[in-house]
Parts: C-alpha cells; structure tokens; sequence
C-alpha cells in the first residue's frame, strides 16, 4: 500500500514529465495569418526607387540603427527594406515607421532578456522565441506586413534543406521570428508543419530579394566582422564559420549599388557599452560615404 509520501512523488514525477514535453513541444504556426514563404520575392508594383538591405550579426546589428539616422537626417528615401535576423527586427520596425531616434530610444530601455526567453526545456535550443514574436507583434500592433506602411521583407532559412525564404506578407511576428532563429540557440520557428531558421544560415545579406523586387537601387549594410579582423589565436573553427558566412554574403553584395560596411571590430559582446559602439559605428561610416552615396544616387537618377 502506497503512503502519502510515495504518492506525492509519482504524482511529481507526472507534472514534472508532463510539464517537460509539453516545453520541449515544436513551435508551429498555422493560423489564417501565417507568413507565406517564397522561394523568389514577386515584382512590386511601383517598383521600389531604393531599397535598403540590412544584414545579420546579433548584437552588431545595432550598428543598422546608426546607418538609418544618417540615411533619414540625408533626407534619403527608402521604398523597400529587407532584413535577415537581427536586420529583419530592426528593419519590421523602421518598415513600419520607427524614426532611427525611437528604435535607438527602444533599444535602450532592455537588453537581450527582454525579449528572450530562456528554458532548459525549449526545443533545440535554449530560447523559444516566443517572447520576440510577442515584442514585435505588441510593438508593431499586430500588423500583417503586407499591411505595413513600407514594404517589408523578412529573410529565413528553410531547416530541411538550408535553402532561404522570403516572407511579405502574414504575421510580422513569426516571420522575425523565423528570420532571427538561430541555430541551437533559438528554437526552430514551425509554420504550417515547415520548419525554418536564422536567415543568416542562408542569406545574411539578401540583396536579391531587393533586385527580385524590382528595386532601382540597393544599399546594403554588411555589419558582419571585415576580413582580416580576426585576432591571432581565433580558433580554426570560427575561422571556417566566418569563411563561409562571407562566401554566403559576398556574392550577395557584388549586385548591390551601395554598399556600407562599418567596423566594429572581430570580437562580439552582449552589452550596453558594445550595443552603443555599435550605432556610433554604423553612424560614422554612414556619414564618411555619404557623399559617395548621394553621387551614386544622382548618377542613377534615383534621389
């Protein structure tokens, strides 16, 4: 006959198993809402004059922050933006009509636990997700992206075979989502029993989406390490994983008609002091090619 005691723990041991699973379940999206992947970007109609590109690279994404100060302060239009991870949540925020000046104030007021959430439990990963999908739904007021002031294109990695997708239009939530996912840090990102991952994966910089569009002129923001960065003693595998993240950006940057790519440096760090290096470095180099970009824009007719 079992005491209470006995009772109580296998009573434990079925919460605590119950618990588990339903923690470690996959993420799947499929609501009428859901962001639809495309393999290509469709024409947009009227074409976009200038497109913006923003890249991936956690917190040195910050430095996208600075590049659209300068572009706005330049008077600069930008019809289209397409962003990858980190470029794909700041851009779904200018895209909708964040001026620089409140993304910069909003990045201030939290860190990365305010829009992680951690668990020992989550699937394939150690951060769900579901908190940043709930940040930029929330911030955005749940806005569709086709519905969005600016066009919008969020870039992620299909899981199964590596290859990248694009979403314009759904929930702009789950498609930062997707976009930002990445691999065995944030869960996969399910929609519609399809599973994706960071656009970094795929396409850190996606110009092409931009030419897909039908963008006259692109701008690409690289805010990736520049090579030859590297300090001695780099591990051989880190070398390898930024050598194939630059054969991933570099064929990708040769059809872009502007490109910017700030310095900040090989190493990456999580805080306050890194995230403002950050934006003062997109903003410097920015501001050093701007005259090169306004030559470049009156030379095609576009600004």
């Amino acid at each position: 006959m079992k005491t209470d005691l006995q009772r109580f723990w296998i009573l434990a041991t079925v919460l605590i198993a119950t618990w588990s699973l339903t923690a470690c379940a996959q993420f799947n999206h499929a609501q009428p809402n859901s962001p639809l992947a495309m393999s290509a970007v469709p024409a947009i109609t009227p074409a976009p004059r200038v497109a913006l590109v923003l890249g991936s690279g956690g917190p040195r994404g910050y430095a996208h922050i600075g590049v659209m100060r300068v572009l706005e302060d330049a008077g600069i239009g930008v019809d289209l933006v397409v962003g990858s991870s980190v470029g794909a949540l700041l851009g779904s925020f200018w895209a909708h009509g964040y001026s620089a000046q409140a993304l910069d104030d909003l990045s201030q007021t939290g860190g990365p636990l305010t829009v992680f959430d951690f668990s020992l439990w989550a699937d394939r990963g150690w951060i769900h997700g579901q908190r940043l999908q709930d940040y930029v739904d929330t911030g955005l007021n749940n806005i569709n992206i086709e519905d969005m002031p600016r066009p919008f294109i969020a870039v992620a990695t299909r899981l199964q075979d590596k290859q990248p997708v694009f979403f314009n239009s759904g929930n702009v939530g789950v498609a930062v989502r997707a976009s930002s996912a990445v691999h065995r840090i944030f869960s996969p990102v399910g929609i519609h029993g399809v599973e994706y991952e960071d656009g970094d994966e795929s396409l850190p910089v996606a110009v092409r989406a931009a030419r897909q569009a039908g963008a006259q002129f692109v701008i690409a923001v690289d805010v990736t390490a520049r090579p030859g960065s590297a300090p001695e003693g780099t591990s051989a595998e880190r070398l390898a994983r930024e050598a194939r993240r630059r054969a991933r950006i570099d064929p990708e940057l040769r059809h872009a008609d502007f490109v910017i790519h700030p310095d900040m440096g090989f190493a990456t760090r999580p805080t306050p002091a890194f995230f403002r290096m950050a934006r003062q470095s997109g903003e410097r180099e920015a501001q050093r090619l701007l005259p090169q970009l306004k030559a470049a824009l009156l030379s095609s007719q576009k600004f």
